[in-house]
Parts: C-alpha cells; sequence; structure tokens
C-alpha cells in the first residue's frame, strides 16, 4: 500500500505540476489577450477620434457651399435684375429712336453743271450721272455706286436701300 500511496502522491504531483503548467500558459494567453483587447481599445477610440474629426470637417465644409450657394443664386438675383433694366432701357431707347427717320437725299441743286452731293463741276473728264432711285439727281462717279443693269445711283439712296452697307 505504501508503494500505491507513493506512486499515487507522484501522479498527484505530475498531475498538480501539469495544471501549473496548463494555469501559467492560460495566464500567459490571457495577458496576451488582455493587451490585443486594451490595442484594439485604442484603436477603436482613434477610430472613432478620426470619424468625428471627419464628421465636423464635413458640416463645415457642406455650411462653406451652402454659403456659397447663396452668394452665388443672390448673385445670379442681381444680373437677372440688371438685365431686365437693361432690357428696360434698351426698349426706351429704341421707341426713343424709332421716330428717327435715314437721311433723305438733299434736293437736286438748281445748277445741272454740279454733282448734287460734292458740288463737282462736270467737264470733260468728271462724267455725270443720273440716280436711278429716288432722288433722281445728277451725281459724279466718286458720289456714285454701280448698281449693276441698274445702273448708277448717289451713295445716300444706295445707304437707304441697303441699310447693312453703311
Amino acid at each position: 500500500l505504501p508503494q500505491r500511496l507513493a506512486s499515487l502522491a507522484v501522479a498527484a504531483q505530475e498531475e498538480t505540476w501539469q495544471s501549473r503548467q496548463q494555469l501559467q500558459a492560460q495566464r500567459q494567453e490571457m495577458a496576451r489577450l488582455q493587451e490585443e483587447l486594451s490595442r484594439a481599445r485604442q484603436d477603436g477610440e482613434r477610430w472613432a477620434s478620426a470619424l468625428q474629426r471627419a464628421q465636423r470637417e464635413a458640416l463645415e465644409r457642406e455650411a462653406t457651399r451652402g454659403a456659397e450657394q447663396a452668394r452665388q443664386q443672390e448673385l445670379i438675383r442681381d444680373m437677372k435684375g440688371r438685365l431686365l433694366e437693361l432690357l428696360r432701357e434698351k426698349d426706351a431707347l429704341w421707341q426713343k429712336t424709332e421716330g428717327i427717320d435715314s437721311p433723305v437725299p438733299s434736293p437736286v441743286p438748281r445748277d445741272p453743271g454740279l454733282c448734287a452731293r460734292c458740288h463737282k463741276d462736270f467737264r470733260l473728264l468728271s462724267r455725270r450721272y443720273s440716280c436711278s432711285r429716288l432722288c433722281q439727281g445728277k451725281v459724279c462717279h466718286t458720289c456714285s455706286v454701280d448698281m449693276g443693269k441698274h445702273g448708277r445711283c448717289c451713295l445716300i439712296c444706295y445707304q437707304q436701300r441697303h441699310p447693312q452697307a453703311t
């Protein structure tokens, strides 16, 4: 029996040693896991801080963008108002100038030997042309425009007939 007790005591000591080894391994594992948990908490706090900072910056950008958009809308509104003012001004000026006629050809001078526009004498080298349009005046080559097969006409009649040429 004493041998049996001794062997049981040895077995119990060995089992105790193994239990202590397992306990020590579990304590080391627990310490490692606690360290990981601590790092994970620190990371979580850093991420939460970064998220709050990003949210704050996003809110600031949105506020700035909203203010800029409001300024742009006000500028657009002002520009539209100014455009309406300018259109009214243009219409008023157009109505004032509507009654103004283009220049009327001057009456034909009484002396048939002079150009109706520049009053130059008609001589051997300065040919006389009859205006084929409104005034029927006699004009020199310089004061007339060639109308092709329709003959020549004075500059004022031509400008009245072709206002884009002025």
